[in-house]
């Protein structure tokens, strides 16, 4: 007898790539508005399911690229279920590593330390297409939120829909049919993650981490504000599923 999930608010897959990557506040949001997370962490050796059975599939960040099997063996299970939801339908969120890997995965194309790095808070600057977004719309023309990224989507995927750019990296935010958003910012992260970062490799980036984070905790109520929403949204767009 094929298994069936009882009625009631769905409960999202979150795919956690790395022990500090978390779904931070994007998960805490999630719940208030009535979302269940189940929190795998295959870096620890959490089996991905086989399927995700129509429940909503979020990928957070993480320091690989999309196909960097070797390091992340867990990928490939990850790209077939972002697969597999494209083909259902299903919601999908995709940060950062997430965001790429969607993007991978729908056709378009990520290179490693391409383009500009990215660190801390950034001016994220909506596109004419984010008006009609579901997640974007009427959240401003610049949000600011968190960076923290060497490689790049150079190519989105040829029906996505281009929602958001940056000064140093175009492809900010996209969708691709009608409930998968891809993100390389981190709405997730607090402007407190910044004081923690490795100074030295911020210096040799070219970054001061001080100034980094002075710059995050300024922006940080405008950032709740917008991503707060964002995420209350699709929530929405997930407790909707049949």
């Amino acid at each position: 007898m094929t298994p069936s999930h009882a009625p009631g608010p769905p409960t999202a897959v979150v795919v956690q790539n790395t022990r500090s990557g978390g779904p931070g506040r994007v998960g805490a949001w999630l719940r208030e508005a009535g979302i269940g997370l189940e929190v795998l962490r295959p870096y620890e050796g959490d089996a991905l399911p086989r399927a995700l059975d129509g429940r909503p599939l979020l990928v957070l960040g993480g320091g690989f690229l999309p196909d960097d099997d070797e390091r992340a063996p867990w990928l490939p299970a990850t790209r077939r279920l972002v697969s597999q939801a494209l083909d259902a339908g299903t919601p999908v969120l995709g940060i950062c590593l997430g965001g790429q890997l969607l993007a991978q995965v729908a056709g378009g194309s990520v290179r490693a330390r391409h383009g500009k790095p990215e660190f801390g808070s950034t001016q994220i600057r909506m596109r004419s297409e984010a008006a009609d977004d579901p997640l974007l719309y009427g959240l401003g023309p610049a949000v600011p939120a968190i960076e923290r990224h060497v490689d790049a989507i150079t190519e989105l995927p040829p029906d996505a829909v281009w929602l958001a750019s940056s000064a140093a990296c175009p492809p900010q935010a996209f969708r691709v049919g009608a409930r998968a958003w891809g993100v390389q910012f981190h709405p997730e992260a607090e402007a407190e993650r910044i004081a923690g970062w490795d100074r030295e490799t911020l210096a040799r980036q070219g970054f001061d981490r001080d100034r980094l984070h002075a710059e995050a905790v300024a922006a940080e109520g405008a950032a709740v504000a917008a991503w707060s929403v964002f995420t209350r949204r699709f929530a929405h767009v997930c407790a909707r599923l049949p």
